[in-house]
This record gives C-alpha cells, sequence and structure tokens, in this order.
C-alpha cells in the first residue's frame, strides 16, 4: 500500500478516537468527584503499566503476536480480494480485443480512496478501547482539554508517521517485547507522577 493514504487514514482515525476520548474524559467529572477521577486516572496507568510488563514477559523474541497477526491477516486478505477483484475484471476483456492489442489497459494500483478507507477503519477499530484511548480519557478528566487533544494528536502524528517511514526497519532493530517492555515503565512512570506529585 502506498504510505500516504495509509498515514492519512491511520492518522484521521487516531484524531477521531482523541477528540472523542478527551470529551469522554471532561463529561467524566460531571459524573464523578475529580478527586476520585484523579485516583482513578492514576490506577489505570498503573495497570496499564503492569499489564504490559506482564505481556512482555510472556512474548518470544522474533514471533509475532496474535494482535499483529490479525492485522496482518486482515490486510492479507484486503489485497486478496483486491487481486481477485481484478482477475475477474481482467477476464471480462475479450481475447479478440487482447489480441489485435486495443484491449484497455487495467491499473494494478489499488485506488487512494480504498486504502485511506481501510487505514482509518482497522486503525479506529483497534484502538478503540485500547491503551490510548483510556489514557487520554484519564489525562482529560483532570488535564486542561485542548492541550491533552493537541498532545494527542501530534504523538500520533509522530509515531503513525515513524511508522508509515520507517517501520519495517524498526521491526528488525527493535523487538516488540522490548517496545511493550518499555510502554509498561512508562506508564508507570505517569500513574507514580500522577498519584503522588500532582495536586488534587
Amino acid at each position: 500500500f502506498g504510505r500516504l493514504p495509509v498515514f492519512l487514514g491511520a492518522l484521521s482515525a487516531l484524531i477521531i478516537m482523541t477528540g472523542l476520548s478527551a470529551v469522554m474524559g471532561v463529561v467524566l467529572p460531571a459524573i464523578m468527584s475529580r478527586k476520585y477521577t484523579h485516583f482513578l486516572a492514576s490506577l489505570l496507568f498503573f495497570y496499564f503499566g503492569l499489564k504490559l510488563l506482564y505481556d512482555s514477559r510472556e512474548m518470544v523474541p522474533g514471533v509475532v503476536s496474535d494482535e499483529l497477526a490479525e492485522v496482518e491477516e486482515e490486510l492479507n486478505s484486503g489485497k486478496k480480494d483486491d487481486s481477485e477483484s481484478k482477475d475477474e475484471t481482467q477476464g471480462l476483456t475479450s481475447p479478440s480485443a487482447v489480441s489485435e492489442g486495443s484491449a484497455p489497459s487495467i491499473s494494478t494500483e489499488i485506488p487512494f480512496e480504498k486504502i485511506f478507507t481501510q487505514s482509518l477503519t482497522l486503525t479506529f477499530l483497534a484502538e478503540w478501547g485500547d491503551r490510548s484511548q483510556i489514557a487520554t480519557v484519564a489525562l482529560a478528566s483532570h488535564k486542561e482539554f485542548f492541550g491533552v487533544v493537541l498532545g494527542g494528536c501530534i504523538g500520533h502524528a509522530m509515531c503513525t508517521g515513524l511508522a508509515c517511514v520507517g517501520g519495517k526497519m524498526l521491526a528488525t532493530k527493535i523487538s516488540e517485547k522490548s517496545a511493550t517492555t518499555f510502554g509498561g515503565a512508562v506508564f508507570l512512570v505517569f500513574g507514580v507522577h500522577s498519584l503522588f506529585f500532582e495536586g488534587l
């Protein structure tokens, strides 16, 4: 797939999700006390940190996780459907037209909008309910709304751009196990900072 439509589709999904999550975070303190939402946010950081560290212990270096395997299967399925569709289109071309050289040329490229839509849909479904969304809700519940949204969008743009430009290269240099361990440690740091160093 082309990098630009993949990047734009994924980033669009993440921006939408960040905005919705921040709104949920703003609404949350209206339902319960800000003191409790702050404490709950800290607990969520600790939970996700410990969960990531636990998951990293179960990972085997060089082995693809079930989540990544599922995404790859979905992408391969989409490519297969596109290939079959092109084969059917080519099969409709009459042999006589081909022999005469008057058959219309059929592009093998997947349309921009189709890649964009698939990237947006896959990313939105994959990230909905994930750690990044819960973290955004937790931050927006006791932080400035626009700051959380802007920071989240910039962070997603950087990560998505890095993945699109050098995803394959990074995958060979950094194992999923190492990335998961680092992510768990970061969540624990956020949890400690939120619980002990931030005013309620």
